[in-house]
């Protein structure tokens, strides 16, 4: 190997571990990122299914026949 190759060989290699570093933090970023939606995913499914039990529990309520209803005052 010349002596004008060392440099720029020199100068590939560090270009590379930069390279190699940045894609690594931006994949650390990024597993952060998902493990966080994946916990608010988590979270919002819980919320849900707690108010679709409280819906379901109250449906009677929301879902009345109107027909068992007493008159309203006007009559």
């Amino acid at each position: 190997m010349s002596a004008d190759e060392q440099p720029a060989l020199h100068d590939r290699i560090v270009e590379l571990e930069t390279r190699l570093a940045f894609q690594e933090h931006a994949m650390t970023e990024l597993s952060d990122a998902l493990a966080e939606l994946r916990n608010e995913a988590a979270r919002s499914a819980d919320l849900l299914r707690r108010v679709l039990e409280d819906l379901k529990l109250h449906r009677g309520d929301v879902m009345a026949d109107p027909a068992s209803e007493p008159p309203p005052p006007h009559y």
